[in-house]
């Protein structure tokens, strides 16, 4: 019987093709990225964005993201003193919910690119005593964190908006320490099932943002069955 060619394979040569490999995967998130979709984020950052208008938007109990906070927070299984990102923040209740988790040992970063958004967030984090929050200025092509800094990285209802997914994607996976998560909450969108605002505003769907994410280099961890109406939770693994 012949051996199969994995077999024959050196012991020796394996760490030199998954090096190469690595740097293959490096040299394909530092390719510069056009924007899959111009101006999407453009009345987010404008400064003209009425905050206190869109927080009673974002913490709407019809709203998936707000009104099934507690059990989303619940699968992210946070623990005293893990240090967490929330990229998309917005008006910040999960945010709180962190902070609350991981305690006055952790860390919070709170991760937007929105002008007024950021200034909301500082606000509430001096309001509410959050010490363990850091309020960051993301990019359009970078969440903008120091490398292996965090534990677990969330984004709710912010996916679809990464102009630049492949660069932002990156920058993720960089800032999460090995084994870490990447946590993503968001809209589906089905034709004939999704509502057409939904399916006019999204860029892609449940299916097309799970092989997005796996071909940047996450490892898909589990889908959370919250029984959801429009949205999805998908848990992956930096390896």
């Amino acid at each position: 019987m012949s051996a199969s060619r994995s077999s024959l394979m050196p012991r020796t040569l394996l760490p030199v093709l998954i090096l190469l490999a690595m740097a293959c995967q490096a040299a394909d998130r530092d390719r510069p990225q056009s924007s899959v979709r111009p101006g999407i984020n453009d009345s987010y950052v404008s400064k003209r964005l009425d905050t206190d208008r869109m927080t009673a938007t974002f913490e709407d109990e019809g709203r998936e993201a707000f009104a099934r906070r507690l059990d989303v927070i619940a699968e992210l299984d946070l623990k005293p003193g893990d240090d967490v990102a929330d990229v998309g923040a917005g008006s910040g209740f999960y945010v709180e919910l962190m902070a609350a988790a991981v305690g006055k040992a952790g860390t919070v970063y709170a991760v937007e690119i929105a002008p007024n958004w950021i200034e909301h967030l500082q606000t509430l984090a001096e309001e509410k005593g959050l010490r363990q929050v850091r309020v960051v200025t993301g990019g359009e092509r970078s969440v903008r964190l120091p490398k292996a800094s965090v534990d677990l990285v969330f984004s709710s209802d912010t996916y679809h908006h990464f102009e630049y997914p492949a660069q932002t994607l990156a920058s993720i996976f960089e800032a999460l320490r090995p084994g870490g998560r990447w946590v993503v909450f968001d809209y589906d969108r089905i034709p004939g099932v999704s509502s057409r605002w939904l399916l006019g505003h999204l860029r892609l769907g449940r299916t097309e943002a799970l092989a997005e994410i796996t071909a940047a280099g996450f490892v898909l961890e589990r889908e959370v069955d919250l029984n959801l109406r429009d949205n999805y939770l998908a848990i992956f693994r930096r390896p």
